[in-house]
């Protein structure tokens, strides 16, 4: 299969230039690649958590935060400096929590210094 060198949205193209796209690390529909590899369009979707983070519907703990981000990095390292090639299953699973926890991550440190800045104003 090509390889996709850009997302057409209405006659405009939008480039995912921090995404590799290689085929073989990407997922199909209907015989055509998706725009992001399976670790990017995991992290994507994770991030679309954020307003439950933002509203308060969501609540993780700092800890379990940085222990949901960390899998990805594993896995990248693993595949980088052990030569040992991960499944798409794995990426897109480990690429979705490191969204989730990112997210997550954001919302504490917005509310931390929503929190100092309410403090100095008051």
């Amino acid at each position: 299969m090509k390889r996709i060198k850009d997302f057409k949205l209405k006659g405009a193209n939008l480039e995912f230039t921090y995404c590799h796209r290689k085929p073989e690390r990407s997922f199909f529909w209907k015989g055509k690649q998706f725009p992001l590899c399976a670790r990017c369009t995991g992290i994507n979707l994770g991030y679309v958590v954020l307003p439950l983070f933002i509203f308060g519907v969501i609540k993780i703990p700092l800890l379990w935060t940085i222990l949901l981000i960390i899998p990805t990095y594993i896995d990248g390292a693993i595949q980088a400096y052990f030569n040992i090639e991960s499944t798409n299953s794995r990426r897109f699973i480990t690429g979705l929590m490191s969204g989730i926890g990112t997210m997550s991550l954001i919302s504490i440190i917005g509310i931390y210094i929503g929190n100092l800045i309410l403090t100095i104003i008051n």
